[in-house]
């Protein structure tokens, strides 16, 4: 079984985005978690995952609204693939009108 964390960098304050709405499903829609990122800017979603294709989704828009910043993205959507790993690092690199993400350690 396959564990996963995530850690949200803001690029305008170069800090952590705490708040961010996280909602982990599989690739048909069934919801598997859900939080939030920490003070650090981040959150552990799930700690046994089997192997398959999921998508995480961000609630960037809402998060933006909130920090009083307009944002093209509503939302970033990564979809992964899990084969057999300890543990998954899937982090999320921010900014109003941009994103990064990149398969993390």
């Amino acid at each position: 079984m396959t564990s996963l964390s995530t850690h949200v960098l803001d690029t305008v304050t170069g800090t952590p985005a705490v708040g961010v709405g996280l909602v982990l499903a599989t690739v048909d829609g069934t919801p598997v978690a859900s939080g939030g990122t920490d003070a650090g800017g981040r959150a552990r979603l799930a700690e046994d995952l089997g192997p398959g294709t999921y998508r995480l989704l961000f609630e960037t828009g809402a998060w933006w609204a909130a920090a009083g910043h307009e944002a093209f993205h509503p939302e970033v959507v990564v979809s992964f693939t899990v084969r057999d790993e300890p543990h998954l690092h899937v982090p999320l690199v921010l900014s109003p009108f941009a994103y990064s993400t990149y398969r993390g350690s």
